[in-house]
């Protein structure tokens, strides 16, 4: 656990092995904008674009270039994005879509604003990058756009009657939490910091149930469990980014009890979401340990591992606890035996219960170059300074 040799681990897994598989195989030179459908050894299975791929990928390719020299490949490949966002993926009312043709032309816009929220989190980090201020201003511009969606009522469609059953996401809460974060990085703005403690409040009051040890993924007006399967519905691993969301706040902003609301989310998505048998985490339980109705329940996803040892890394390195440690070590290990892919390089996306493969494709509408170069990035630059000593992290500087 030399921090040094793991900077360096995750730098290298990052640069010569992630973004290579992506770099050029995902960059569209003919109409801009990024693909993600890509099989595993990196052959294009289709070619419509989803919107949010489009922020997520100029976002990282974004954040990649504010830590490595040269930066300006990174740079222009995320403007590449950008462009094509911006020119093909919003609609008249401002709007972003979540599915789009090769070309730019629309095919399905959902009642979600997660496609926006990547888009501002990508003008950000390339306003940071490339030191543009007309970048900024659009990151700022589009975050309150969004807020204004969601705090309107009847600006988004509702997912089920309100009348009859009130209802509201840990979704929007934890996600507003992550771009505030990016945009406050490039602007400073002091609405990200207030945007962030309202969430904080609300997820802590509304969707943490220490009686159940969880983080309900749905909820009802004022916290009510709703005694339904998506009501009693868990995701370990949405929880556990949540997780250390909260925990990389405490970088930014002490607070003891970020700290130990963090904590305890990782401790009891761990205990509710490891599988004893087989290893890896579950997609879903039931908060009540009740049979789930979700087929793909028990199956093993690539992106809650990702988040787990982000989250676990960091908990070490704030705490210094050794069972922080002794997780890392245990979801690392797993996680590389069963979705790396040593001979194409990136990770296999979906694995049965079991750990073996169920579909051998990297990348679809829901996975793309994401979750996977953030965690490397993100532990690349924790463990960057050895003379940082576990315990020793709250309050200091987070990621470039």
């Amino acid at each position: 656990m030399d921090p040094r040799t793991l900077a360096h681990k995750y730098r290298d897994d990052l640069l010569d092995n992630t973004l290579p598989f992506w770099v050029p195989a995902a960059i569209d030179e003919e109409h801009g904008g990024y693909f993600t459908a890509l099989d595993r050894t990196g052959q294009l299975l289709q070619t419509d674009k989803p919107v949010w791929f489009q922020g997520r990928f100029a976002w990282v390719l974004a954040s990649v270039a504010q830590v490595t020299e040269p930066n300006k490949p990174w740079l222009d490949l995320a403007k590449h994005g950008l462009d094509f966002l911006e020119a093909h993926c919003v609609d008249i009312d401002g709007r972003y879509f979540f599915q789009v043709t090769r070309e730019g032309k629309p095919l399905r816009k959902r009642r979600y604003v997660f496609s926006e929220c990547f888009a501002a989190m990508a003008m950000a980090a390339y306003g940071n990058a490339a030191d543009d201020d007309t970048y900024r201003r659009k990151a700022t511009d589009l975050f309150q756009f969004l807020l204004h969606q969601l705090e309107t009522p009847g600006l988004l469609e509702p997912k089920v009657n309100p009348e009859v059953r009130p209802m509201k996401g840990l979704a929007v809460p934890m996600i507003l939490i992550g771009v505030a974060q990016e945009v406050r990085k490039a602007t400073g703005d002091p609405l990200c910091n207030e945007v962030i403690d309202r969430c904080v409040a609300e997820i802590r009051r509304d969707f943490m149930k220490p009686e159940l040890g969880c983080v309900l993924e749905t909820v009802g007006p004022e916290g009510k469990i709703i005694e339904t399967f998506e009501g009693r519905q868990v995701n370990p691993g949405h929880s556990i980014e949540l997780a250390w969301f909260l925990l990389e706040e405490s970088r930014r902003r002490p607070s003891p009890e970020l700290v130990t609301m963090g904590l305890q989310i990782i401790d009891w998505m761990l205990e509710m979401g490891w599988d004893q048998e087989y290893g890896g985490l579950y997609y879903f339980r039931d908060c009540r340990g009740l049979p789930n109705a979700e087929y793909w329940h028990d199956m093993k996803f690539w992106w809650p591992h990702a988040e787990a040892i982000i989250a676990t890394l960091l908990a070490w390195r704030i705490t210094g606890e050794e069972r922080y440690l002794r997780w890392y070590q245990k979801i690392s290990e797993w996680t590389e035996s069963h979705f790396a892919d040593p001979e194409f390089g990136e990770w296999f996306g979906y694995l049965h219960r079991d750990g073996t493969l169920s579909t051998s494709l990297k990348g679809n509408d829901f996975k793309g170059p994401f979750h996977i170069p953030r965690m490397q990035l993100y532990c690349w630059q924790l463990m960057e300074n050895p003379n940082v000593k576990p315990g020793d992290l709250v309050g200091s500087s987070g990621l470039a």
